[in-house]
């Protein structure tokens, strides 16, 4: 009986799981249609035909407009009375002149009644009151001090710039500095600019390079065309599509295509892959019966310009025949035949066309850079193509990868298309350069001042570089003056808006040089007209991360060979070019990698296995990898998500694992987000998320005032940790009205600010999306910190009798970092944001926690064994420091 009695009640206890499983999976497939639905209304229809909804469009506008007018008009009305009573005033003024000048003029005093005598005193008075009303006019503009108001209890001070210069940092100071430097020069002779011009411009630094080799070009073109190093020759777009490496090979590459279902094309950089070879398809026929040719590129820049490049070659209108899409831009039309977009983009079309039934065609192109979403459709499309015999694939690569591509797809045949259309000279430095962003700066100066036109192109590493390198270049040449023909500087990295990126495409102005500062953004696909030189540095930045620690680094690494011949053949495309390498030829050759270590390999693969399990692969470990990722990081990112709920016991994804799914970030940041809907906390939650995604470059501490600094920071600690302690730095900024002199004055970086806003923006959007409801819970911080905990319950600390914190599952000895709130105060129980290792092993981000909340937010991992010690005093303050000082 009583065994029975245990027997019924787990099956029932089952059965109520599996129950809550079935429901999960239903309300997940519900939200994703819902989530289907909101994109397919969001996407920007640039080609869509003029139809009712565009006329709902345009009457939606016009009726918005009208409000806009109804309620601008009076402000405007009255701006305009103003303006024309200000004018009619000085009018009038000038009018009493005039008649006072004609009156004295005319008639003698001695002439005059008492009468008009009146008048004219009158009217001379008048002008007086006018002229003296206007002075304290403008005394009223006049800086001066005011006594501060009185607040009243919980009213709070406003930050208040007092004019446009004082937003500039050290106004004051650089003021007075000015006016004394002023005063103390001694001015002569004639300012006559032609005696400048006898002189020649010296450059204060210069680098010695020295050629090494040359990448050949295509001779019987360069013989046909005869074009100089100096100048471009104007050739019309026929004769560029027939100048192309790739054209004299059209028949053959077609008749490949046809025979077999995969082809891997290989092809130096400009030889014309990515643009011609979906027009010859085309031409062929391959887009009968309303069937497309898709082509993928791993960045919406290449996407957009190679589009709108294949269209006027063909000479048709982009939407139409040739079009793109992107994340949240669709540019394709029912008309569109030859249709080019990202890997994410395709992704999504697999959730919705799973076997791609609308293609004949598809390119997987620039596959050699080996982005994860790229190796994610290597898997998807080979299966595809296995059930699908009519539907072709051709894997397109610059490098030389293509025997791996081919073992990959089944000894799929190799077409190789030889050469380049123009030579490129390498040059390489005698000495390795200490700072490679002032050699970059010195180099681009450099060919400015000795080398003909010609557009330069310099690779960095990423955004603060390139920032920093647009502040040096400005600077320096307005330094040099007006000796050099004007340079026009314009940075692309992934975070710039389109239509800021798309200013590279633009012509350079008559006389002028333009020089592009792009991350690896430019390495591939994009083709800026006119790139004549390239300087390349030598690295890029690299995601890395450790399974066993946990720890993901985002560092600087040297590029490998293939990556430094990819970036050497961009300077080859219009013109014969030049690289300027920053490393020497010895380094090339005996310190660089053949290939670059795929993405898969190296990074922290929980977003990606939520990506695979959002398209409904779930036997992953039997995923068809081209590399496969190291399978110890494989499993732990299955463990992890299935302990922060987005994975069910079968392994399938749950609703909260599909609305994860929609953040791209790390999924424990993506869980902290979705817990602050149930804590009530999403404004203060998502701000903390932003500033997170900053943390390590918002205070800064100069040499000269590190005291200052130090005394600022302390200013915005919370006494309960880190995560509050940024969102007090943000919340404050806020305040302050955004202010750049606040930043300066309180020792932070006024740049980190900005980008933790514009990723606050984006988040917001998201969690709008995943129909989380933005609410404010600021006075109760228990929430924001139980929500925070939610999302990082993996990273928990202990502190342990040895005077050190040890990390709960893995009994790792860790420290609290120096710049912490609480690098003093040594609670009990703490969350870190992340684990750094310089002299020892850091955590950085630390908040004060309650062990009990752990099995509150996640009973499933932790055991209340393991949190016995519950007691969450803090240590005494004496008891800490003396401790630290042992360190």
């Amino acid at each position: 009986m009583d065994k029975r009695g245990k027997r019924h009640y787990s099956s029932s206890d089952s059965d109520s799981a599996e129950e809550n499983r079935l429901k999960d999976l239903k309300e997940r497939d519900e939200f994703a249609t819902r989530l289907r639905k909101r994109d397919e209304e969001k996407i920007k229809k640039v080609a869509e035909s003029s139809t009712k909804r565009s006329y709902e469009e345009a009457a939606k506008r016009l009726k918005l407009e009208a409000e806009d007018r109804d309620k601008i008009l009076p402000k405007l009305r009255i701006q305009s009375r103003r303006k024309y009573l200000q004018k009619r005033k000085d009018d009038k003024v000038i009018e009493l002149e005039d008649d006072i000048a004609d009156d004295e003029y005319l008639f003698d005093e001695s002439i005059l009644t008492e009468k008009e005598k009146r008048d004219r005193e009158h009217k001379k008075t008048i002008l007086q009151l006018a002229k003296e009303h206007e002075k304290a006019r403008e005394l009223e503009n006049v800086q001066r001090y005011h006594m501060p108001q009185d607040l009243g209890k919980g009213e709070k001070g406003e930050y208040i710039e007092v004019d446009e210069n004082e937003k500039l940092p050290h106004s004051e100071q650089r003021k007075w500095e000015q006016e004394q430097i002023k005063s103390a020069f001694f001015k002569f002779g004639a300012k006559d600019a032609k005696a400048q011009d006898e002189y020649e411009l010296l450059l204060d630094e210069q680098i010695d390079f020295i050629q090494a080799l040359q990448l050949e070009g295509n001779k019987e073109k360069q013989e046909e065309e005869k074009i100089s190093e100096y100048q471009k020759a104007r050739l019309t777009i026929e004769e560029t599509k027939k100048s192309l490496p790739v054209f004299p090979f059209r028949d053959s590459l077609i008749e490949a295509i046809k025979n077999y279902q995969i082809l891997i094309v290989e092809g130096e950089t400009g030889s014309g892959k990515t643009t011609q070879i979906p027009q010859y398809l085309n031409e062929a026929g391959f887009t009968k019966d309303g069937k497309k040719i898709g082509c993928t590129q791993p960045r919406r820049v290449a996407a957009m310009s190679v589009a709108a490049r294949v269209a006027q070659e063909m000479n048709v209108k982009l939407g139409n025949e040739v079009g793109y899409s992107i994340r949240f831009e669709d540019c394709t039309s029912d008309r569109t035949v030859i249709k080019y977009m990202t890997d994410g983009t395709l992704h999504r079309e697999f959730l919705s066309e799973p076997d791609l039934a609308s293609y004949s065609v598809m390119i997987i192109d620039e596959a050699h850079e080996r982005t994860l979403h790229t190796d994610i459709l290597f898997g998807l499309v080979k299966d595809i193509t296995r059930f699908r015999p009519d539907l072709k694939l051709l894997i397109s690569s610059a490098t030389l990868d293509a025997e791996k591509f081919s073992t990959f797809f089944d000894d799929a045949p190799i077409f190789r298309i030889p050469g380049r259309r123009f030579p490129v000279d390498i040059y390489y430095t005698k000495a390795p350069e200490a700072d490679y962003i002032d050699a970059c700066v010195v180099t681009v100066l450099q060919i400015h001042a000795t080398q003909p036109l010609g557009d330069v192109l310099v690779f960095l590493t990423g955004q603060e570089e390139i920032e920093t390198c647009v502040e040096m270049l400005q600077e320096r040449t307005k330094r040099i003056g007006k000796k050099l023909k004007e340079l026009v500087i314009l940075p692309v990295y992934a975070n710039l808006p389109s239509d800021m990126q798309a200013k590279i495409f633009e012509p350079t102005p008559e006389g002028a040089r333009k020089v592009v500062l792009a991350t690896n953004i430019a390495e591939t696909s994009v083709t800026i007209d006119n790139i004549i030189y390239v300087i390349d540095p030598g690295f890029a930045k690299q995601n890395n991360f450790n399974s066993k620690t946990g720890m993901e680094s985002l560092m600087v690494v040297p590029i490998s060979k293939a990556s430094a011949n990819q970036r050497a053949g961009r300077a080859g495309r219009v013109a014969p070019g030049k690289c300027f390498r920053l490393y020497t030829a010895w380094a090339y050759k005996y310190e660089l990698e053949d290939n670059t270590v795929p993405e898969i390999q190296r990074i922290n693969l929980g977003n990606a296995v939520l990506t695979l399990k959002a398209l409904g692969i779930n036997d992953l470990i039997h995923f068809d990898f081209l590399d496969p990722p190291p399978h110890e990081t494989l499993v732990l990112a299955l463990e992890q998500l299935y302990a922060l709920g987005a994975l069910n016991h079968h392994g399938e994804l749950t609703k909260a694992g599909r609305r994860m799914a929609e953040f791209p970030t790390d999924p424990m940041l993506a869980k902290m987000l979705l817990a602050s809907e149930k804590y009530k906390c999403s404004e203060e939650v998502v701000t903390i998320a932003a500033m997170l995604s900053v943390n390590s470059s918002v205070f800064y501490r100069p040499k000269d005032k590190i005291i200052h600094a130090d005394t600022a920071r302390k200013n915005f600690f919370h006494r309960h940790g880190d995560h509050l302690t940024l969102m007090n730095v943000y919340n404050q900024w806020v305040d302050s009205d955004y202010s750049v002199q606040w930043c300066y004055e309180n020792f932070i970086q006024y740049r980190s600010m900005k980008r933790a806003r514009d990723v606050r923006e984006q988040l917001v959007g998201l969690m709008e999306r995943v129909e989380i409801e933005m609410v404010s819970s600021l006075a109760e911080d228990t929430n924001i910190r139980k929500a925070i905990t939610a999302g990082y319950f993996y990273h928990i600390a202990k502190f342990s009798k040895g005077g050190h914190y040890k990390t709960v599952k893995h009994n790792q000895t860790v420290m609290i970092h120096p710049n912490s709130a609480l690098f003093e105060e040594l609670p009990r129980w703490v969350i870190y944001h992340e684990l750094v290792f310089t002299s020892k092993e850091f955590m950085r981000q630390v908040t004060e926690i309650e062990s009990k909340w752990l099995l509150e937010v996640a009973p499933h991992y932790y055991k209340p064994k393991e949190l016995e010690d519950s007691s969450n005093k803090k240590m005494p303050k004496t008891v800490g420091k003396s401790t630290l000082s042992t360190y």
